[in-house]
Parts: C-alpha cells; structure tokens; sequence
C-alpha cells in the first residue's frame, strides 16, 4: 500500500443492535486497508439487551476494534464521544444497522489525497429487510466528481444530494469543539453538515455504491405502522433544520435563498403529511406555526419556480384546510 494513506477513525454508535451488529463490524474490519491505520471505535449507548457484551467479544477478536461503553445519549452523543477519543486524520462513521463494502475506505482515502479533499463521499444503495434492493434515494454520479461546498448545498437544498456522514471521510481537524453533532435531536446528519461545509475546501464524490444502508422497520426516524397516533420526531426537526439553513443561507450564500425557501416549504409538506389528525389541534403549538407559516407564503409557493404542480397544490390546499386535506389524504392511503 502507498506510504501516504493516513489514519482512519471510524466511528460506529450502537443501541440494542446485537441482531445486526457483528456483520457491521466485520464489514469494516474486513476492509482492503492497512489494519496499522483503520481505528474502529464503537460506542454502545447504554444497551439493555447482548449489545454491549457482544460489543467486548468483537474487540477481542479484532485488534483494531475498541469499545466504549457510556450510559444511554442517543446517536449524536455517541458520535462525539468516539470524536473525543480518535485518533485517525480523517474520520468515518457508519450506522450500525448497516454495513461496507471491503473497499471503502480505501477508495475514499485514496480519493481524498489524489485532490487534496476536505471531505470524500461514497455512493450509497438501500436494501431492504428481505434483502431487496430498494430504489436509490441519492443517485450516483456517473463519474468521480469534485463539487465545492456550495454546490454541495445547493443539492442537498434540491434533496438531491446526501447529507450523510456516514458515506464520507472527513478530516478529523473540522470536528472543532463548536462543530460536533447536536445531541438529543434527529435529522443532526443534515445540521451539522450545512454548517461545516462552510469550513471545507471541496467533496469529492465517487460512483461507487460502497455504503449499504439497511431499511430497518422501526428504526427511530420511521412509522411504527400499528400506531396511527405516532409522529416521529424527526419531522419536527426537518422543519426547524430548513430554517436554520434558510438563515446559513441568507447570510453567505444569497444565491441560494429561493432554493432554501423551497426546501422549507418541502420540508413543512412533509410535516404536515405525516403528522397524526389527532395531532392537529389548537393547543399543538408547532403545527400551528407550520400551518400559518405556509398560509402567509401561499403567493410565494405559487411563485416559486422550484416546486411542482403537485407539491403546490398539496400546500395551497393543506394552507387553507389542513385538516380536511390530512383526513382526505390519510383515506386514500387507507391510513
């Protein structure tokens, strides 16, 4: 292997996951780069169930697997606690429900130094619980790709680009003590990569779909579908990170700021899509600011030239009678 591949940290937080853990592991301790320079730090966030035994059996079987065991935080506490205790120059990080390719860090970290590259990122697929392929929620470039920061943005502002840190290398040096994932909220992928990017030099972006992503039913960002009542958390928080970005944007990135409306009024469609009838009440003080927020803009999402047809008229209707629009909807998709 050449001289110059740097040390890798790759960090994996695990939360009663002792199912799927081992083949997480494996897959990166399998990879095709110099075990001398692959850190494997992972984070048992308080399990209940085998996970953290599991987790001591893995680390003796591999020499480059530590384990750390902190009381329950959640994913973003996690993370950073694997932050504080890296070593590598750049750092990955992988979810552990899901899994690589043998070749992906090598890929990344020989695509990071051939362009001097702040941050490097995988392509992905999805696969399902009965291991079926699932359509490609970002889709791969063609080719390898360099973009600037702002590029990146505006893509992730259009959901086309992958806000993940999971598929990217990144340099451990951008991970500042005011640049670290925001505990105790979802959606921290997406917070955090708008503000760091205005700290990189570029993303390089390779075709290779080397990071496996596993649809796992029930996993804390997805319905339980015997609940009608259940509104996950991260719906609420996709609408408050598109107004921070709105302001990111507002404030560097003026060019941008039709693209951040946009992502806004996408980002509250979803909210109000999703959230339970029985949430949509006078006192659900969020919902009313979501509902009002898109009845004062009804002219400027008609307006808007990056929104569709149909996301318009999902929001001119769901502005002036959301409730019976949410009941209409959930009939129809039999809800």
């Amino acid at each position: 292997m050449p001289e110059q591949l740097h040390k890798i940290s790759v960090i994996i937080p695990a939360y009663n996951i002792e199912g799927l853990l081992e083949k997480c592991v494996e897959s990166v301790a399998s990879q095709d780069y110099p075990k001398e320079l692959l850190e494997i730090i992972v984070v048992d966030d308080g399990s209940t169930d085998g996970t953290g035994k599991l987790l001591d059996e893995l680390a003796s079987k591999y020499s480059n697997v530590t384990a750390v065991h902190q009381k329950n935080g959640g994913s973003s506490s996690a993370r950073n606690h694997g932050l504080r205790i890296a070593t590598g120059e750049y750092v990955g990080f992988v979810d552990s429900d899901d899994y690589v390719s043998p070749l992906m860090y090598n890929a990344l970290m020989k695509a990071a130094l051939r362009y001097d590259a702040d941050m490097v990122q995988a392509s992905r697929d999805e696969i399902a619980e009965d291991g079926t392929r699932l359509p490609d929620v970002v889709i791969p470039p063609e080719k390898e790709t360099v973009i600037t920061p702002e590029e990146h943005l505006e893509t992730l502002l259009l959901h086309k680009g992958d806000a993940s840190f999971c598929t990217k290398l990144t340099k451990r040096s951008l991970f500042t003590e005011n640049m670290k994932f925001p505990e105790g909220e979802l959606n921290e992928d997406f917070y955090l990569m708008i503000h760091m990017l205005e700290k990189v030099n570029k993303l390089v972006i390779l075709p290779g779909q080397y990071y496996h992503v596993f649809y796992r039913t029930g996993s804390n960002s997805r319905k339980k579908e015997q609940d009608r009542d259940y509104f996950p958390s991260v719906f609420t928080d996709i609408v408050r990170n598109a107004d921070v970005a709105l302001e990111l944007v507002k404030k560097n990135h003026v060019s941008l700021v039709k693209v951040a409306e946009r992502f806004g009024y996408v980002q509250r469609l979803d909210y109000l899509l999703h959230i339970p009838v029985s949430k949509m009440t006078k006192d659900n003080v969020f919902y009313r600011q979501v509902v009002s927020r898109v009845r004062s803009d009804l002219f400027k999402i008609m307006g808007s030239s990056y929104l569709t047809g149909k996301q318009k008229t999902y929001l001119v209707l769901l502005g002036i009678a959301p409730k019976t629009v949410r009941k209409v909807h959930a009939r129809i998709r039999g809800l």
